[in-house]
């Protein structure tokens, strides 16, 4: 792994974390489903414009066409709408330390599931992992947190567990963006469909929620997968999923600095065991233990 590696790992993991607490401002003026359907559809026509600008196609395989709308509709409508609508109850630092226990969903559900090989230190990971889970929820349970806004969190992370599990075998075939576009236009139209039966459309307009809106759009919505994809190709899945032990610790500092959460002693506690378990797991996958 070379320093281009490591900044890329790192940019993403920013970008990434960053998104909860932008989401956070959004869904305090705007219906969440309607905020974030307006999110994919710009994200989706932006993506697939470049990419047919730069010679992409959207003659997709069958299997693309069958992960394209499964990631589409579990990663963008399922785990980033429960995400979204979560977060009109539950604080950002909250959000983003449950949906970074992906890594551990996918590794358990690979185990348990299709049986794939853990390693002893993946083992003890994914027990440290859901103990400093345990720990949070422990703490924030006492202190009033909304249990249906963590239920709509945790369903969403295991939704896109599922998918990452299901769809891992396809690949984008040169067609990176085009794909990336087309899923999120499959999102918004899922996104359209919920928002238009469950919310009334009503947006109280101001230069931060615009502001939020656009960074969503372009830097977690565009950037970030881009990067993320880019990393893959350059290390592999596995080593450039060990980047993901960064989102606690990254989405409970950014949620402190620009929405001023607390920072509580267990939380941090917490988010070191979690980070500790999702790092092991990680090297345990690559093979480096």
């Amino acid at each position: 792994m070379d320093l281009r590696a490591i900044a890329m790992g790192l940019a993403f993991a920013l970008m990434w974390s960053s998104a909860f607490a932008t989401a956070r401002i959004i869904v305090a003026d705007a219906p969440p489903l309607f905020a974030l359907m307006l999110r994919f559809s710009a994200s989706g026509v932006i993506a697939v414009v470049l990419a047919r600008a730069l010679g992409q196609s959207w003659q997709l395989s069958r299997a693309q066409w069958r992960a394209t709308a499964l990631f589409g509709l579990c990663q963008n409508g399922l785990y980033l709408g429960l995400n979204f609508v979560a977060m009109q109850w539950v604080e950002a630092s909250l959000a983003a330390i449950i949906a970074s226990t992906m890594p551990l969903l996918v590794a358990a559900l690979g185990w348990l599931g299709f049986h794939e090989r853990l390693r002893p230190l993946g083992v003890l990971g994914l027990l440290a992992g859901f103990v400093g889970v345990a720990l949070i929820m422990g703490a924030r349970f006492s202190g009033g947190t909304d249990v249906l806004g963590v239920v709509f969190c945790a369903t969403g992370a295991l939704a896109l567990a599922l998918a990452a599990l299901t769809v891992r075998g396809a690949s984008s075939a040169g067609n990176l963006l085009m794909v990336v576009g087309l899923q999120m236009l499959v999102g918004a139209v899922l996104l359209t469909l919920a928002s238009a039966a469950l919310e009334t459309w009503t947006v109280r307009w101001s230069w931060l929620w615009g502001a939020a809106l656009a960074y969503q759009i372009l830097v977690p919505g565009l950037a970030a997968t881009l990067i993320w994809f880019a990393l893959v190709h350059r290390i592999g899945p596995v080593r450039a999923s060990t980047f993901h032990f960064l989102n606690p610790f990254f989405g409970v500092v950014i949620a402190a600095l620009l929405l001023g959460e607390a920072i509580r002693p267990l939380d941090m506690l917490g988010v070191a065991i979690i980070m500790a378990g999702i790092l092991a797991v990680q090297r345990s996958r690559a093979g480096m233990f």
